[in-house]
């Protein structure tokens, strides 16, 4: 018998050398798909977070005094502010069944579950390395995206 056939034993499950690398391939699927729906609502929180400390920083402009700042430049700064709040509602509506806090919509709390179930399945059949590993092939995954994504004009 080949290495491709011998059986390993993961947390007595008894599993051929090509079944686990189906078994992982597959929690590298559902892990990525998962995340990245959960992703899509909460990176939203964590945007509004640097928005808001940056709409801060703005409101007090370096190497600018007051009576310098342009009424084009506070306009800039509203219409960023004006961004800020419609990204917050939007967003809250997404998480929250009252757009406000709260209960969570029954959507989101499948994702966050979800996610939960598959890291602890994860981990059960592939172990801590295993789900660290798959953390940072995501993490690789979304970073470069975003470094190749192109602007049209």
């Amino acid at each position: 018998m080949d290495d491709m056939q011998k059986n390993e034993k993961i947390n007595n499950i008894k599993l051929t050398r090509n079944e686990k690398d189906l078994v992982r391939r597959y929690f590298v699927w559902c892990y990525k798909t998962t995340k990245e729906e959960i992703d899509k609502i909460d990176r939203y929180f964590t945007q509004l977070k640097v928005d808001k400390y940056v709409l801060k920083e703005l409101k007090q402009p370096v190497g600018c005094a007051e009576d310098k700042v342009s009424l084009e430049f506070v306009k800039f700064i509203d219409q960023f502010q004006d961004y800020i709040k419609k990204k917050e509602d939007n967003v809250l509506k997404l998480k929250y069944q009252n757009g406000k806090d709260g209960n969570w919509n029954p959507n989101y709390q499948y994702l966050f579950c979800r996610m939960a179930a598959l890291e602890k399945a994860i981990l059960y059949f592939l172990g801590k390395n295993e789900l660290g590993k798959i953390r940072m092939l995501y993490e690789a995954e979304m970073t470069q995206r975003i470094l190749q994504a192109k602007e049209h004009v």
